[in-house]
Order: C-alpha cells, then structure tokens, then sequence
C-alpha cells in the first residue's frame, strides 16, 4: 500500500499527520506501507518533517495540488514496483488525522473487489467556532437519513483527505489532473465514467482542520470562509 500526502508550508501539522498514518500502517502489517510526501513549493521545514516521520519525499514548484498528488502517486508506485498488482494507493492531507482503522478499512473494500473508497471527512476539535461548525455539519449531512434507519449513509462527498482506490484503476483513468482544486472530484467522476466499483463510506471519517485560509482555492477552508461571511453578514 502507498500513502500520498501532498503538502504546502505544513510544517506545523505535518508530523501530527504522520504519526496517526504510521499507527494506521501498522494495523494492516505485513502488508507493505510507504508513505510519500509531495512537498509542493515549500519554503519551510515541511520536507524535514516528513523525512523525521518516516515518509519518503518528492520536492515539486507547482504550486498545484493535483499536481502534487500525481508525483507523490508516482514515487509510490516505484517504490512498491515489487509488491506485485494488487498495489493500493491511500490519500490523504497533510493537516488531517487518520483513524487508526483507516488503511485496514480500506483494504477491507479492496479484498470485497471495490476499486475505490470515498470517505468523510470532519471538522477537527478546537479548530473552528462551534457556530460555524454547525453550519458546516448542517450542508454536510444533508443527505444522510435519520437514526431510525440502519443502512448506510451513500454520501456524495469526495475529499482528497479520505480517498483510496486500487493502482490499476488509478492508472487506467490516467491518474490525478493537474488541477488546483478538484483534482479529487475530477478523479472520482472519471473512475465512475469508467465502471470502477466505488464505495461511498462514512466508516472512519477522518479529521482535518478546520482553517479559514487552506492551501488549495475552492477547498474547505474557501467553504468555511463563506459561511463565516454568511454569519457574520446575514442577507438582509
């Protein structure tokens, strides 16, 4: 299995994010895990972060996530050129905590023959006012039906933080575009184009910050700004 974290000047979250996937990778041993970490334009200490928790690191000036995603999948896939074709690629951001189940829920809709996992995300504790937390899980959850029924919540989210999908799909869509934002969407809406047995879960959610100035335009932290803005400046 390969993790992908693309990162921008994430020095300060990166290491957080490391430790939960190296907890996550270890639940899923002997499966084989690398972890690559793209360091998209960094003018900090992201890229010795990342050699300090373990990860392998692509360096690249693109100042384009999907970019950034596209080389850290590419390092990956060299580095597990020996583990023969059943390779699984794992996404996720570099200020986001991962469940420690989360590979091993992964590989779980691997092995059920699924082609891709498309996970949730939450709002990380502490980092956004509770009043716009609500606003946020109100949109966010919109969809997903009453306690009163046990099946599943089919969500429509797609997120770069929580997003897995078997090498052979990934290759054969043509992997990430270089956009730089909605690579992730872009991604998903071509592997169902294709056919691919996607699963939509909302098992082992990850938490990911809940910034007002994020990294990528029209990301979350563009959605949390505006609902923020509709807050504190309601239409008249």
């Amino acid at each position: 299995m390969g993790v992908v974290i693309p990162a921008h000047n994430e020095e300060h979250h990166l290491g957080a994010c490391l430790r939960t996937v190296q907890t996550s990778a270890a639940r899923v041993a002997p499966i084989p895990v690398v972890i690559v970490v793209t360091a998209d334009a960094c003018t900090d200490a992201t890229a010795a972060v990342a050699v300090r928790g373990g990860a392998h690191v692509v360096s690249t000036h693109c100042h384009n996530v999907g970019a950034a995603r596209a080389a850290g999948a590419r390092r990956a896939l060299e580095l597990l050129d020996d583990a023969g074709p059943d390779v699984w690629l794992a996404m996720t951001d570099a200020d986001t905590l991962v469940p420690s189940g989360w590979l091993t829920h992964q590989a779980h809709w691997a092995r059920r023959g699924y082609d891709a996992v498309l996970g949730t995300i939450r709002l990380a504790p502490r980092t956004t006012a509770r009043l716009l937390e609500g606003r946020h899980n109100a949109q966010y959850f919109r969809t997903r039906r009453g306690s009163e029924t046990q099946e599943p919540w089919e969500h429509p989210h797609v997120h770069g933080a929580n997003l897995g999908l078997s090498a052979s799909a990934y290759l054969r869509v043509g992997g990430f575009a270089a956009l730089p934002t909605g690579e992730d969407r872009d991604l998903a809406a071509r592997l169902s184009k294709a056919g691919h047995r996607i699963a939509r879960t909302d098992e082992y959610p990850v938490q990911t910050a809940g910034r007002l100035r994020g990294r990528a335009p029209g990301g979350l932290s563009d959605v949390l700004a505006s609902l923020r803005s509709a807050l504190t400046h309601p239409a008249s």
